[in-house]
């Protein structure tokens, strides 16, 4: 009884708001056409300042929507807006640019009128045109203006007296505002996927490698699926569309391998993959097992690598033992301070000559302490930092209260300063290094050897240095403004330039993290 009594009181009261608006619509397309109430301007009131305040009010309107939501008194708004600048600019007199004003703002007005009660009218296509347009529905431009042009049909039967033609096609309306919208976002989230499939596909991509064709294929349907049934659900899409991209990209590479393989001779297509397995021996500095099957090849690799990571959990502990040794010794030295406290107690109402030595002495105690535990985070942070890299990756040491990073084993291509993804394991390790120190600032220092001019060299070395400090930034390990890049060409050599060996040595890139507290 009391749900139904809620009901009824739900359904009296929209009615009674339909009432009003209904009597709303009615006041103001009372007497055949619609009527406006122009209140005039007062003879002394100053045209210059009144103008300004419609201009603002005919922009704030389009800001609202007004020109959409009643475009006719909008548009009447308008056109006496221009009336008054065109008497301002041609000297029409003081009177009739006032007139038009009031105009003006009387239509302005009207529009605003109209507008509240297209806003309960058309509810459902007001809140669909809005969500197609966030979503960037506009860039579908014919489709777009056609519905735009039915909504404006609608506020206009609104402001012609026909509210029961506006909200019978409100559905109609907004029904297609929300198609449009479903449309930007599949082509914003998923159109670079079907650009990619449909390239695919042109290539015969269902015959060169149908399995992953297909992989790609479903990856993308299953999105757009969800996006069709759970356009809302951003994250989520996100990570399909994401997976999707993945997928077909993933597909460009096998078709691109397919070709190649259907070039070479089994014996080529065998040593291939061989060669595959023994880089990554290698890298590993595993034995040399090419002589054996490629399972046993493989349990070579996997054994190796199960090998390093003890060795690194082995180093984990080693650094904590470093560390409480370190401890140990600042225990001793807090004795020792302990020990330096109690000779200033006994120095306690001496002669001022005494007092001053005994603030000496407490001052050097706090510089002490204070370098103390500087050098302590310092040692401990660096020791941190220097296990985190092999011999081959990088040379970890102290230049005064700095710590230098020198990335041997970083590698462009040869005259460009692009990353590659081979020393991508070797960055994120940095930037492991990075954060053992805060937001510390940082220096990177490009490097090359002699080859070619000077000129040529120190841009390179630029490029390279801000290369890095660009992964850095866009991965989120720094701040802009906590990291500079600095090209010095071959003008800071470590060996001769005159073997191969001393010009590698001298391709380089260096990092300067600035620990000085």
């Amino acid at each position: 009884m009391f749900y139904m009594e809620d009901e009824i009181v739900i359904k009296t009261r929209q009615q009674i708001v339909m009432v009003g608006l209904l009597s709303l619509v009615l006041f103001l397309t009372a007497c055949g056409a619609p009527q406006v109430q122009v209140a005039k301007l007062q003879a002394t009131a100053d045209p210059s300042a009144q103008l300004t305040t419609l201009t603002s009010a005919v922009f704030d309107g389009r800001q609202q929507y007004l020109n959409v939501l009643s475009p006719t008194w909008f548009a009447k708004a308008g056109s006496a807006l221009e009336k008054a600048r065109k008497g301002m600019a041609t000297g029409d007199s003081a009177e009739k640019v006032l007139e038009n004003i009031a105009y003006g703002q009387a239509y302005i007005e009207k529009a605003r009128d109209y507008a509240r009660v297209a806003k309960t009218v058309i509810a459902a296509s007001i809140e669909a045109r809005t969500a197609a347009n966030k979503s960037g529905a506009m860039a579908f431009t014919e489709d777009y203006r056609q519905v735009e042009a039915e909504f404006v049909s609608l506020t206009r039967s609104i402001e012609d007296g026909n509210i029961a033609r506006a909200k019978n096609n409100d559905a109609k309306v907004a029904q297609t505002y929300l198609d449009l919208e479903l449309r930007a976002i599949k082509d914003h989230t998923l159109g670079e996927v079907r650009k990619l499939l449909a390239a695919a596909e042109k290539e015969m991509a269902g015959e060169v490698a149908p399995l992953t064709y297909s992989g790609a294929k479903k990856a993308l349907e299953d999105a757009d699926r969800f996006i069709t049934e759970q356009r809302y659900q951003r994250e989520r899409m996100q990570k399909m569309a994401t997976q999707a991209l993945f997928q077909v990209k993933r597909l460009e590479q096998v078709m691109a391998q397919v070709k190649r393989v259907k070039t070479m001779s089994s014996e080529q297509m065998v040593l291939w993959v061989e060669d595959l397995l023994h880089q990554t021996t290698e890298k590993l500095r595993a034995p040399d097992m090419r002589d054996q099957e490629w399972t046993v090849q493989l349990q070579n690799v996997h054994a190796s690598i199960a090998a390093l990571q003890k060795d690194n959990q082995y180093l984990q502990k080693k650094i904590k033992a470093d560390r409480a040794k370190l401890e140990a010794k600042i225990k001793e030295k807090q004795l020792e301070i302990l020990a330096q406290k109690k000779q200033i107690a006994t120095l306690v109402g001496e002669s001022k000559e005494a007092q001053k030595a005994r603030e000496l002495l407490e001052a050097k105690e706090r510089e002490a302490k204070e370098k103390l535990e500087i050098e302590h985070r310092f040692q401990m942070r660096f020791v941190e930092v220097q296990k985190l890299f092999s011999k081959d990756q990088a040379e970890v040491y102290k230049q005064g209260h700095d710590l230098v990073i020198r990335l041997k084993a970083i590698r462009f291509p040869v005259g460009q300063a692009f990353i590659l993804p081979d020393n991508y394991e070797l960055l994120s390790t940095v930037r492991s290094a990075i954060h053992t120190f805060g937001e510390q600032d940082v220096v990177i220092e490009g490097h090359t050897d002699s080859t070619g001019s000077a000129t040529a060299n120190e841009q390179l070395s630029q490029q390279r240095a801000n290369a890095v400090r660009g992964y850095f930034v866009a991965t989120g390990a720094l701040k802009p403004e906590k990291v500079i890049a600095i090209g010095y060409g071959s003008e800071r050599p470590l060996a001769a330039n005159d073997t191969p060996e001393g010009r590698a040595i001298n391709r380089r890139i260096d990092l300067i993290i600035r620990t000085a507290e």
